[in-house]
């Protein structure tokens, strides 16, 4: 029996080709991506890196010269070169497939296709690739480490063009958006691309530090700074000293912690808690946050002079919902991702699921996603994830009467979501009308899932 193993991805406007070939390899190849349209290539070649690529010659219709495949076969080998592409064509351009292969396809497949010709030339094709990989090491340099997904629509491609300009700057940083949406990936790409990637970059979750240990967190402390205080300690500045230090958060920050940081950033030196040498540090900043600082300044919250240092590049991360187009390809991550954690390899949407997945709202955005498939594929019997074993978006989610309530941590959690969407999100005036510390409100933020 051949071993399921290897990514191909298929490029066809027949979208019954399609179709069909994907049942025929579905036993040869672990992971199959579909494509009508050759515009996305690249974008499927950045986030899937096949092994091979069976592609069609020609897709505008009334036009059969080849000319359309020739081109992108040069794109893709120009792209990956160590991707095997397989040329899709009619008997009639047998000749300019014979023209592909010189210009480095592996083999050709005439149409109409027999299906085991078919096999055994993508087989040669992904195992020629599989060779390759452990000669040269496919997975060597930076690209292999990414785990952020762009997708394809146009606000992320934008971003993405960003990203790869200030990347390799030193520029600080600040990334917003809604919760779930990937700050903290994007601020790992972000330093995966940069000239510091040699060392790891160290996340501080600032809304978890509590104000009394925010500057021996921060900056660090020396022996007998204080009562606990039993050897010199390092801060998270010390620790990411030639890397970059990832605030997140950060509009969680008590206002007069904000300027100890500032003075931080303004001096690029640390003293530790208890100590009076300053220590250098060199460190490249990037925050995230998703609440409205401009906002928070207006309002006397947030130091004016605090957003300016760590503003010089804003990058505003999408809502799930305002991106669609990505939705699917999201999820089928997610699905090859647990279904490989839970062993059940062979699982795959229906149609209608798919049409569930987009029409959803998934306020709680990428997050919310990775777990409604985590969900799915925990629970399903078959190899079919069906739009029933889709539960998310939230959109269902009815609040109980408060007589219906049972118990005092339901009653809780039911004030904090109901005074956090009165107060608009803003946690310092949640905290202040609870009448309890920003801390304890963020630990019990975190207790309750809210």
């Amino acid at each position: 029996m051949i071993k399921k193993q290897g990514t191909i991805l298929i490029v066809d406007d027949n979208r019954n080709i399609l179709t069909t070939v994907r049942m025929l390899l579905d036993s040869i190849f672990a992971n199959i991506i579909t494509i009508a349209n050759p515009n996305s290539i690249p974008a499927k070649l950045r986030e899937e890196h096949p092994d091979v690529v069976l592609l069609d010659m020609n897709f505008s219709s009334g036009i059969n010269s080849g000319n359309e495949g020739m081109y992108w076969l040069r794109e893709i080998k120009s792209l990956s070169p160590k991707t095997e592409v397989v040329l899709f064509t009619a008997y009639a351009d047998i000749q300019l497939a014979v023209t592909g292969i010189k210009e480095g396809a592996a083999d050709f497949i005439v149409k109409p296709f027999d299906n085991e010709k078919m096999i055994s030339t993508l087989l040669e094709a992904r195992d020629r690739n599989k060779a390759a990989d452990k000669a040269i090491g496919k997975h060597s340099g930076k690209d292999s480490n990414s785990t952020m997904y762009w997708g394809d629509s146009e606000v992320m491609n934008n971003l993405r063009n960003i990203v790869e300009k200030v990347a390799a700057t030193d520029a600080n940083i600040l990334i917003t958006g809604e919760n779930g949406t990937g700050k903290e990936v994007l601020a790992n790409e972000i330093h995966r691309l940069s000239a510091r990637s040699e060392k790891k970059m160290l996340p501080v979750d600032m809304g978890a530090i509590t104000e009394t240990l925010f500057e021996s967190e921060l900056f660090g402390h020396v022996k007998g700074a204080f009562t606990d205080a039993k050897v010199d300690k390092p801060g998270k500045f010390e620790l990411a000293d030639g890397s970059t230090i990832f605030l997140d958060e950060i509009g969680n920050l008590s206002y007069s912690l904000q300027a100890k940081l500032l003075t931080a950033l303004q001096r690029r030196s640390i003293v530790r808690v208890g100590g009076s040498t300053q220590i250098p540090i060199n460190v490249r900043l990037v925050c995230a946050t998703n609440r409205n600082l401009q906002q928070m300044v207006n309002d006397g919250e947030f130091r004016e002079d605090l957003l300016y240092r760590i503003n010089t590049i804003h990058l505003e991360l999408p809502a799930l919902r305002h991106r669609k187009a990505d939705i699917v390809p999201l999820a089928n991550r997610f699905l090859r991702q647990y279904g490989d954690m839970y062993n059940k390899t062979n699982l795959r949407f229906s149609d209608e699921a798919e049409r569930k997945l987009i029409s959803l709202p998934w306020y709680g955005n990428i997050r919310e996603l990775q777990h409604a498939i985590e969900k799915a594929v925990i629970l399903s019997d078959g190899g079919m994830i069906n739009a029933e074993d889709i539960d998310g978006g939230n959109q269902t989610r009815r609040e109980k009467p408060l007589e219906e309530v049972q118990t005092l941590d339901e009653m809780e959690s039911r004030m904090i979501e109901k005074t956090i969407k009165e107060c608009e999100g803003n946690l310092s005036v949640v905290a202040a009308r609870l009448g309890i510390s920003r801390q304890t409100l963020y630990n019990k933020i975190k207790r309750y899932g809210i």
